[in-house]
């Protein structure tokens, strides 16, 4: 078997090596910063998401009870009040010959 060589790469000194070592750290500083608040937000974001769904779970349970006391019915959140909704009768199927 052949073995592959490595190929090592000495690293040239950088002019200006303190200077040009700080910029580096701080953009990564700026990076690593970043990352952090997106984390975060992305956790909130997934809190709020959970808080929404059970809110909206919430509205369904409620609105079957008022179907079971008004029937089906649109309500104005305004001023309270109401519209039937009326359902549409569906047509008896024709018989084939």
């Amino acid at each position: 078997m052949k073995q592959k060589k490595q190929k090592i790469i000495k690293l040239k000194k950088m002019k200006n090596k303190e200077e040009q070592l700080n910029t580096m750290k701080e953009q990564q500083a700026k990076i690593n910063d970043l990352i952090n608040q997106i984390g975060i937000l992305e956790a909130n974001k997934h809190g709020i998401l959970h808080e929404m769904a059970a809110v909206n779970q919430e509205i369904n349970e409620f609105k079957k009870e008022l179907e079971k006391e008004y029937g089906s019915i649109n309500i104005n959140v305004e001023d309270g009040s109401y519209t039937v909704i009326e359902k549409e009768e569906e047509e008896a199927p024709v018989a084939a010959i």
